[in-house]
């Protein structure tokens, strides 16, 4: 069996398990410190409401796109690529965001947190609410971001399923190793690896929406001969000449051709806006999540200026 599109779905659901269970972590230490622990069912309730939230949305979206399809089905090949576009566009946009977002927050994820569980716990009467509240937003945040990526990227088979259900138990392991077990880990330089990872995934995302929006003008065209010249030429329609064929002796549907497809974003044919398109993001995306690595607050900069 060919786990090689398992990897995509493992890396998203590590990194992402991974922050939730850091917030989790954080949580129930901070519930032993205060000498809380009763509150800890609490915190077992949000993950869980996060978990079924999580997987309603995905079962609601996967839904909503049966019977879009079901609904048109003279327009299923302009809705097809349409749906992958969208979905392709709040996945980039998401995790690009979360990747340099979380870097930045990284520091002083911490300290709000224990402020935010230390404001909860005087609020005696709904301090359960409180947690419970905290706990649920952060797993169903990331537990959504996974849904939508998984959804862009799919494929037929029981690979991604693996991966990310291995993603999601490797998780629970670091949180355990962390928290329940003491072994020391390099968090900093995990978020890193998987951070790098994450971005080049994403830029492959890119250059997939390249292609779908193709599809989508060329299924516009199909069915509206007034407007057949929406397409530039025989190949492609908005993508521009084809620059890499390594169909004949890189396939990207083959080893190895399909892990560094699933890894770098790699692609057996390859069009100019595609190249511009894949370029531009690394550019943009990776300069601003390199630049976050070294962000650093401004209180603590400033104190950071004074001891020097």
């Amino acid at each position: 069996m060919d786990l090689t599109s398992a990897l995509a779905p493992f890396v998203i659901t590590l990194r992402e398990g991974v922050e939730a269970a850091l917030v989790v972590g954080v949580v129930l230490a901070c519930l032993s410190k205060a000498q809380q622990s009763r509150l800890n069912v609490w915190v077992y309730s949000g993950i869980a409401a996060g978990l079924l939230g999580s997987i309603l949305i995905g079962i609601l979206l996967s839904i909503g796109l049966t019977q879009i399809r079901v609904s048109l089905p003279t327009l299923n090949a302009l809705i097809e690529p349409l749906l992958k576009s969208l979905l392709c566009a709040i996945a980039i946009i998401m995790l690009s965001w979360m990747l340099i977002w979380m870097t930045k927050q990284a520091r002083s994820l911490k300290t709000e947190l224990q402020a935010n569980v230390q404001s909860a716990l005087t609020q005696s009467s709904v301090a359960g609410v409180s947690i419970f509240s905290l706990v649920c937003v952060a797993v169903l945040r990331e537990g959504f971001e996974t849904v939508v990526f998984l959804f862009t990227s799919l494929q037929p088979g029981i690979g991604p399923i693996l991966g990310a259900v291995a993603g999601l138990l490797a998780a629970v392991a670091v949180g355990l190793s962390l928290f329940r077990w003491g072994i020391q880990i390099d968090i900093r330089r995990f978020f890193q690896v998987m951070g790098t990872l994450l971005l080049l995934i994403v830029a492959g995302l890119v250059v997939s929406l390249c292609k779908n929006l193709d599809a989508v003008f060329a299924a516009v065209s199909q069915l509206n001969g007034h407007i057949s010249d929406l397409c530039f030429s025989s190949q492609s329609c908005v993508l521009g000449p084809l620059l890499w064929d390594a169909s004949g002796f890189l396939p990207d549907q083959q080893f190895p051709g399909i892990l560094l497809k699933t890894l770098l974003g790699y692609r057996d044919h390859i069009y100019l806006v595609q190249l511009v398109a894949y370029v531009a993001f690394l550019g943009v995306v990776s300069s601003r999540y390199f630049r976050s690595l070294s962000y650093q607050p401004a209180a603590k900069a400033q104190k950071t200026a004074a001891s020097q």
